[in-house]
């Protein structure tokens, strides 16, 4: 008879609850905890904890690797289930639901101290993977502990707070009472604000820096690597990891399903290893689809994280010209200080000005213009603030990506809305075309792609695209020799943008 059916690990089909709180593969989870040294598992008097545990999987598999290196020393099966599970392993669950799975996942009984439970040492249902329903403390409106919006989250107690109970305590070495050799997880990653359409909060950070208080000698997590760049509530985050010499190793995904299949997080996803002994250069390892890259260097270098091993050689010949870079004539976000929902009146009519929206064109009284007002007069470089891939959420078959949207050129008394970011501005036509076919080379947008770390392409994203004269033409093989690139670097750049049209000047 031959066997045709299929059992596959219970934890690697459960959904995620969301693209916020996402369950870990056990094949995930395995790859972080191969980044601890081998000999923890050998290690009886060792402690591990999960803060956030959802299903149990970190738990689980640190029980795996325990039972089979404390065989020698505790040869009674029962007897090393009893202390690995009574002494080394402790989780904190993050609703009541994943508490249970957790502990159906681990003790194989939803109660520690139930009937099929596989431990023998708890005289309560929770063992050690504790849950415990936390409120908000509220604060102009605000959680004082993870900013949670009151407006939302002050509800009644039939539903979920979202108040975590790790980063719900100024203690949370007193939820134990005993201090962690390891901690790992995989936290949720942000939370509604209440705010327009999918405004949320980002939450993770505040769980790393949670973990770090408690001094283990080991943490490894796994993230969204939108902290690379900053960003809302991530700038001191990104510089205090930025600075942090503890960071041994960091393994990089920039598209989130190669790491989680089928969830897309924009920007995608990291996770890392932190030793509290280590004083060093981070291992830094960056995976996109089959291919794997490695460097060894300090993650504080730059004012970002740069996530590519290869584009990194790029980078520094291009800042040892020491040139002025784009970023200083980029206009900032919502360059003419009107909102998305500005569309304006299908016609013109006296002392107005042209609006572009998402909507098309329209126009505005010119006086209603906010800021930059000096700036409506000239010729104008436009592309959209979003990234048209996504951040790597976009996963095109040959692997190549746009970067920006159509480079657009505005003609004078154009305006446009906070939906898009205007990188150059002149009196000049033949200047703003040639920035214009300069934007759209492979080697600036390159350039633009090795900064995003989000959806949004701002001002900061063309930190080391160098500011060219506009009197001159520039195209990409123009770009490369001037630059000194190699035939690898310039062949990398080829197989990973999307060649853009340029445009002839025709009106010039």
């Amino acid at each position: 008879m031959i066997q045709t059916y299929y059992n596959p690990d219970v934890l690697s089909c459960l959904a995620n609850l969301s693209n916020d709180e996402v369950f870990t593969p056990p094949s995930l989870v395995n790859d972080i905890l191969d980044l601890l040294p081998t000999e923890l598992w050998s290690n009886p008097n060792a402690k591990f904890l999960d803060p956030v545990s959802k299903s149990g999987v970190f738990l689980r598999e640190m029980a795996k690797r325990l039972m089979k290196g404390l065989e020698t020393q505790i040869p009674d099966k029962q007897e090393r289930i009893n202390h690995i599970f009574g002494k080394q392993l402790f989780g904190i669950a993050i609703t009541d639901l994943t508490a249970l799975l957790s502990r159906r996942s681990v003790y194989c009984s939803k109660t520690a101290n139930g009937k099929y439970s596989i431990c023998e040492t708890f005289d309560d249902e929770q063992g050690n993977i504790r849950y415990k329903r936390m409120k908000h403390t509220w604060q102009n409106g605000k959680c004082t502990f993870c900013g949670a919006s009151q407006e939302v989250y002050d509800r009644e107690d039939a539903l979920e707070t979202y108040a975590y109970n790790f980063i719900h305590t100024n203690k949370p070495e007193k939820i134990f009472n005993m201090k962690f050799d390891v901690i790992v997880g995989n936290p949720p990653y942000q939370l509604s604000d209440g705010g327009a359409g999918a405004s949320a909060i980002p939450l993770y950070h505040k769980f790393v820096e949670q973990a770090k208080k408690l001094n283990p000698k080991y943490l490894a997590m796994i993230v969204p690597a939108r902290w690379f760049a900053g960003g809302r509530g991530l700038d001191e985050f990104r510089k205090e990891m930025q600075n942090d010499k503890r960071i041994k190793t960091l393994i990089d995904y920039p598209k989130s399903r190669e790491c989680f299949p089928g969830v897309d997080i924009a920007g995608g996803v990291c996770y890392f290893l932190w030793d509290r002994d280590y004083n060093g250069p981070c291992k830094f390892i960056s995976r996109i689809r089959e291919t794997e890259t490695v460097s060894e260097r300090f993650l504080d270098e730059f004012e970002m994280v740069l996530r590519d091993n290869v584009g990194i050689s790029i980078v520094h010949k291009v800042i040892s010209t020491k040139e002025k870079m784009m970023s200083e004539v980029v206009l900032r976000v919502s360059p003419f200080g009107l909102r998305s929902y500005e569309r304006g009146k299908p016609k013109e009519f006296k002392d107005s000005v042209k609006i572009i929206s998402s909507a098309g064109e329209g126009y505005i009284e010119k006086s209603s213009v906010a800021k930059n007002h000096e700036l409506i007069d000239n010729f104008k470089v436009c592309i959209g603030y979003l990234n048209p891939d996504r951040a790597g959420v976009n996963n095109a078959a040959d692997g190549m990506v746009n970067v920006t949207t159509k480079v657009r050129l505005l003609e004078k008394n154009t305006v446009v809305t906070e939906t898009y970011i205007i990188p150059y501005t002149s009196p000049d036509y033949d200047k703003v075309f040639n920035c214009a076919n300069y934007i759209r080379t492979k080697f600036v947008r390159f350039l633009i792609q090795l900064t995003l770390s989000s959806m949004h392409i701002a001002q900061k994203n063309f930190s080391f695209v160098p500011l060219q004269d506009f009197t001159e033409t520039w195209t990409d093989e123009k770009l490369y020799a001037k630059y000194g690139l190699t035939k690898d670097e310039i062949s990398f750049i080829e197989s990973t943008i999307r060649p853009m049209d340029f445009e002839k000047d025709t009106e010039g």
